[in-house]
Order: structure tokens, then sequence, then C-alpha cells
């Protein structure tokens, strides 16, 4: 019985010593990025009119839930955050950070609710904030 286990265990070593080095090389192709703040970007907030047609119609159908999306015409990167259906009105979203990196852009946001005693309308809201930048041939990190 001992025989059946070792021959196993060898081709299963044997494996391991194979497959290793490919899911490290694999490993090397995936881009990093790092933290390291070049610059704030410069950005505006968009109203609702402002959006691009094609983008708004993707954010519309997204707002239940929660969504961080991304669109570009060439000329422009709009970056947008949602963060889905709220029981009330009286929410706002403040942009914390939004910033460039060697290969990313970085935006960071934080939903913030109505305040203790104000007066809300008693009415689903579904708060999201699109925000219009230079167009820049990077990915969007949300944080």
């Amino acid at each position: 019985m001992n025989k059946m286990i070792l021959p196993k265990r060898s081709l299963l070593c044997i494996l391991m010593v194979l497959i290793m080095p490919i899911m490290l090389w694999a490993g090397c192709g995936l881009e990093e990025t790092d933290g390291h703040k070049l610059k704030d970007l410069s950005y505006t907030i968009l109203e609702e009119k402002e959006i691009p047609q094609e983008f708004l119609e993707v954010i519309e159908e997204k707002k239940e839930g929660i969504f961080k999306l991304t669109y570009t015409d060439q000329e422009n990167l709009y970056i947008a955050v949602g963060y889905g259906v709220q029981q009330t009105g009286g929410y706002s979203i403040s942009v914390n950070e939004c910033y460039l990196t060697k290969n990313a852009v970085y935006f960071d946001t934080t939903l913030i609710g109505p305040s203790k005693g104000e007066q809300v309308n008693q009415v689903k809201s579904y708060p999201y904030l699109v925000i219009k930048t230079k167009y820049l041939e990077k990915s969007v990190v949300f944080e």
C-alpha cells in the first residue's frame, strides 16, 4: 500500500515544481498601482444635464445598487460613484481625494447622511456623484 502513496506524492511534487514557476511568471505581468501621489487632479462636479447621455443611461440602470464607473470620450475622463438606494433624501457626497500616481488615478468619496434633526423627504433617493477631468490613459482606483 505504501508503494501506491509514494508515486502519487512524487507526481504531486513534480507537478508543483512545474506549475509554481508558471504561476509566478504569470503574476509578473500584473500592473502594480502604487499610491504615491504625483499631483492632485483638477476636476468639475457635474450636474445631471452635463453628463454625457450614454453614461447617464448606464448610471440610471445601476443606481439602485452601489456602483463605481468610468467613461471617456477621448477628451475627458468621467468618474462616477453611486451609493445605491437610500430610504430618505438629505444625502450628499464629498470628494476626499482625486489624484494622479505614476500609473493610476485615485478617487475617494464619502457618503454624508442627513444631520440629526434635519428635515428630509421621506422618499427613496439614489445619491451619486459624477466628476469630469482631463482624459488620462490611466486606470482608476476607487478607494
